[in-house]
């Protein structure tokens, strides 16, 4: 069973198909800048029910496959599927093992048949999915009663900083958009899986200048992928506008970038 389509998202999110090809072309660069993905993962790692071990889980947006090898580590009697949207990103992770099989596949529309995982852990992917009532409807149809998903996502307020900076230079879309918290709690409420945990946390890094920030989201494959961008290269004086609306956030610790992060475990009933 595959459904590997990629639909055009309905509003502001981006489009998959600019979503997969830019975190393939990140595969290489991505694991020497994702200090916030690795925290934020294992974070989510240490949220599991404690006395958990699943038969079959699914790393859902498995990226480089960091967290399938942790995955694998932790549940090794386990059976291991590691799922990615970006072909160079499954290109990465297949060699360094962790998981049984690594299958290119939609949040959406997984190629997965029902009631087939104990678990599905997600990090910092399902932000990138426009319709999160399909990536829960998903989830419930794929787990076994009493399976858990476990989701890390990015919610409204993540990168405000460097979002309000733009708005003060040129009021275009330079910021990539999140679902509000409040979205994540409504749908989250009407899937039909039991809530054990959802909350929001604020993770903040601080960078010496703004262009090791953008240089560490392009290198993430996370840079402006909105519709409404402005396309082409943007001007010197664009830029220094940037840099001086920025230096107004400056602390002691250098420029900070806030990220809105929400943990969620949730579990499909008996």
């Amino acid at each position: 069973m595959t459904d590997l389509s990629l639909p055009n998202p309905p509003g502001g999110l981006p489009d998959k198909r600019q979503v997969a090809a830019s975190f393939s072309r990140a595969a290489a660069s991505y694991d020497s800048v994702a200090e916030l993905q690795r925290e934020v993962g294992s974070q989510l790692l240490r949220r599991l029910p404690a006395s958990f071990t699943p038969q079959r889980w699914l790393d859902l947006g498995c990226g480089t496959g960091h967290f399938s090898r942790a995955l694998g580590e932790r549940f090794a009697l386990g059976h291991g599927v590691a799922l990615d949207i970006a072909e160079g990103m499954l290109n990465h992770a297949r060699p360094l093992g962790g998981a049984a099989h690594f299958i290119a596949g939609d949040a959406e529309h997984l190629p997965l048949r029902e009631a087939t995982c104990d678990l599905i852990y997600s990090s910092l992917a399902v932000q990138w999915c426009a319709d999160f009532t399909s990536v829960l409807s998903e989830a419930y149809r794929v787990l076994k009663p009493g399976g858990v998903f476990a989701f890390a996502s990015l919610c409204a307020g993540t990168l405000y900083e460097l979002r309000d900076s733009w708005r003060q230079v040129d009021g275009m879309v330079h910021v990539n958009r999140f679902r509000e918290f409040a979205v994540y709690q409504q749908l989250c409420a009407a899937s039909g899986l039991k809530t054990h945990t959802l909350e929001t946390r604020a993770h903040v890094l601080h960078y010496p200048d703004v262009r090791s920030l953008t240089h560490e989201l392009k290198a993430l494959g996370a840079h402006n992928l909105n519709p409404g961008r402005p396309g082409g290269l943007t001007g010197r004086a664009r830029i220094l506008g940037l840099v001086e609306a920025y230096e107004q956030f400056r602390q002691a610790q250098g420029l900070p970038a806030t990220y809105q992060v929400v943990y969620a475990v949730l579990e499909k009933p008996l």
